[in-house]
């Protein structure tokens, strides 16, 4: 393996289930891209995983060089403990200044990993970066109530990037990919993957949906969740929900939105029942167009959504459905 630069930035670029790159690495390296441009440095990606050949490649279209370690135990552990012991290994031989990774389950793993075996500070859930000798990030905190601009004491740490907060490019040219080795034992602990389940709904994730239909408390009962599906399905789209609606049982965790659920950025959101508490409006804030039925019109979600329909959710909704398959008919 060709040595790497001193002082370069690092993308650790994540497994999907199926082996490709996981959306948000494509993310995180199309911004640590542009920091490393700004910065006059190297930025340089490093997938570990069974089999990181597809994931590496790919990731090889967003940086010029992919270290590329395979890493047989993840094929049936728990990813985070394992890559982060890798990563903190290769970053103690190489040298490089930052690291950059997604903030879902498995960066936040890594980077608390990486961060308690090298020593190195993290600045999470950032929302924008910029470079001003190091990198300036930005992230939201405290529901989405107010953002922080904060930046390391050292010359080196970790970032953790929220999902869709920049918009992942590819660079003009594709890079190389150089398989490599990690000879450090595995000290810590290691979490046996007994049964994977895959996740109903949608065909695409949740956070990939241009389109998302919403439920929240105001749906009133697994019941009302029909109509959401039926809405959906007729656009083409998911189906999401608020804190509320997965506590009561109503939907499957793996729909929540929200500050402990999941962030989307789709080009259209539409909230049926949602009051648009600060916690959940963390997580679709971005969408590009927001549509929201309920009968209070002094709801906060009134605030910031583009168009609001005070009403009934049960009379628009049927309506709004009948005037689709109408239209499609």
């Amino acid at each position: 393996m060709a040595g790497t630069a001193s002082g370069a930035i690092w993308v650790h670029g994540e497994l999907a289930p199926d082996g490709s790159l996981a959306k948000i690495s494509t993310e995180v390296a199309t911004l640590a891209r542009t920091l490393a441009g700004a910065a006059g440095t190297e930025v340089l990606g490093v997938v570990i995983g069974a089999d990181p050949t597809a994931a590496a490649t790919e990731l090889a279209t967003f940086v010029p060089r992919v270290l590329a370690v395979t890493e047989p135990a993840t094929a049936d552990h728990a990813a985070g403990t394992i890559v982060g012991q890798r990563l903190a290994a290769l970053i103690e031989r190489e040298k490089p200044a930052f690291v950059f990774t997604g903030a879902g389950p498995e960066g936040r793993d890594v980077a608390g990993v990486v961060s308690a075996l090298s020593g190195w500070g993290v600045l999470v859930n950032a929302v924008g970066v910029a470079w001003e000798d190091g990198p300036v990030v930005t992230m939201s905190v405290f529901g989405g109530k107010l953002t922080t601009t904060s930046q390391f004491t050292t010359d080196h740490g970790i970032v953790t990037v929220r999902p869709n907060a920049i918009a992942a490019a590819p660079a003009e040219a594709a890079g190389s990919v150089e398989p490599t080795t990690v000879d450090v034992p595995l000290s810590l602990p290691q979490v046996k993957v007994v049964d994977r389940v895959e996740e109903a709904g949608a065909a695409a994730p949740i956070e990939e949906a241009r389109i998302i239909v919403a439920g929240g408390r105001g749906i009133g009962g697994p019941d009302g969740f029909t109509v959401v599906e039926e809405l959906a399905e007729a656009l083409g789209g998911a189906v999401g929900a608020t804190r509320a609606a997965v506590d009561a049982g109503w939907i499957p965790y793996a729909q929540q939105i929200g500050q402990t659920g999941k962030i989307v950025k789709p080009a259209l959101y539409l909230a049926l029942g949602i009051s648009g508490a600060i916690q959940h409006k963390v997580g679709m804030q971005t969408a590009s167009t927001i549509v929201a039925v309920n009968r209070d019109p002094d709801a906060p979600i009134a605030d910031f959504a583009d168009l609001v329909v005070i009403g009934d959710l049960f009379e628009v909704a049927p309506a709004l459905l009948a005037a689709l398959r109408a239209r499609a008919g």
